[in-house]
C-alpha cells in the first residue's frame, strides 16, 4: 500500500489562511478507504471520544490551553483522512474578512462537528460554545471549560438556559470572543425549519454582532438511534462518506432577518450536497 503523510494542524491552517478552504490532497490520506464494521467504528471513534478526557488530564496537570485543545480536536480530521475519507472545507475567507466577534450558527448532524469546528474557528479568533452540563461531570473539566470557552446548560429549564446563553454570551462577546451555537439543539439527520431555534440570532442582536452560518456534512458517523448516554454519540462509521464544512457570509440586520437568512443559507448548501432538509 502506498505511503501517505498525515495532515498536521499547522498544514491545515496554512491552507485555510491562504485559500479560505481545504481539500484533502491524495498524499495526505490513506489510498484505500476502510470498510464498515465494528472495529472501524471503535478505531475511528477513539479520536472524538478521547478529546475531553485528555483535556481533563491536561487541566489537572496545569498545562491545558486553547492550542492544545485545537490539536486534540484536530485528531478527528486527521483520523478521517487516515481512514481514506476526504475532508472538504470552503468559505472561510468570509470569516477572515470580518475582524470582530460573531455568532456562528451551524447545523448539527453528529458529534464530529463539535470537534472539527474548534480548530477552524480558533484559526481566526477565540470563541465560546454551549455544551450539555453532563460534560462537566468529568474530573477537571469544569476548570478546563474556562480555557475552552464552554458554557454548560442543563436542558431542564429552557428559560434558565436562555438567560445563561444571553448573559454569558453577551459578556464573552464583549470580551472579544465569538460564540458558536447549534440552533437545532440536538443532533438531527434532517435539517428542518421547525427545529431551528432563533436563540443564536437573538444573541447576536443583543450583543450587537453579525451572524455567520456554517453548514456541515458529518453523516459518516451518525448518532445511534438505539443508543443511550455517551454511546449514542458514536454510531456506525461509514468511511465511504466524505466530510464537508462550509462557512457562509456575514449576515446583519434584526434577529428575525439573521435567523431567516442563516436558515436559508444552510439549507441551500445542504440541498446542494444532496442531504435531507425540510421547510
Amino acid at each position: 500500500m502506498a505511503k501517505y503523510t498525515p495532515t498536521t494542524l499547522e498544514v491545515f491552517r496554512e491552507e485555510l489562511l491562504r485559500t479560505g478552504g481545504y481539500t484533502t490532497p491524495p498524499e495526505r490520506r490513506a489510498p484505500k478507504r476502510r470498510g464498515k464494521g465494528w472495529w472501524t467504528t471503535v478505531r475511528f471513534s477513539w479520536a472524538p471520544f478521547s478529546v475531553f478526557p485528555k483535556c481533563s488530564i491536561y487541566e489537572t496537570l496545569g498545562i491545558l490551553d486553547t492550542e492544545k485543545w485545537a490539536h486534540f480536536c484536530f485528531a478527528t480530521i486527521r483520523t478521517a483522512e487516515m481512514f481514506g475519507m476526504n475532508v472538504m472545507v470552503e468559505g472561510w475567507k468570509n470569516r477572515e474578512n470580518y475582524k470582530g466577534p460573531v455568532v456562528f450558527l451551524s447545523n448539527h448532524m453528529s458529534t464530529l462537528e463539535t470537534l472539527m469546528l474548534p480548530p477552524m474557528i480558533l484559526t481566526y479568533s477565540p470563541f465560546n460554545t454551549v455544551v450539555k452540563a453532563s460534560l462537566s461531570r468529568l474530573p477537571g473539566l469544569v476548570k478546563a471549560g474556562a480555557h475552552m470557552g464552554l458554557v454548560p446548560i442543563g436542558r431542564k429549564s429552557p428559560r434558565e438556559d436562555l438567560m445563561t446563553i444571553f448573559d454569558e454570551g453577551c459578556k464573552r462577546i464583549a470580551q472579544g470572543g465569538s460564540f458558536l451555537i447549534f440552533p437545532q439543539g440536538s443532533r438531527e439527520r434532517v435539517f428542518a425549519r421547525k427545529g431551528y431555534s432563533s436563540i443564536g440570532a437573538k444573541l447576536a442582536e443583543k450583543a450587537g454582532v453579525p451572524v455567520i452560518p456554517i453548514a456541515v456534512k458529518t453523516d459518516c458517523e451518525p448518532t445511534r438511534p438505539d443508543g443511550k448516554g455517551w454511546f449514542k454519540d458514536f454510531g456506525t462509521v461509514d468511511p465511504s462518506q466524505d466530510i464537508k464544512v462550509a462557512c457562509g457570509p456575514v449576515l446583519t440586520g434584526s434577529a428575525r432577518e439573521m435567523h431567516a437568512a442563516s436558515f436559508e443559507w444552510i439549507k441551500g448548501k445542504l440541498d446542494s450536497w444532496g442531504l435531507p432538509t425540510e421547510g
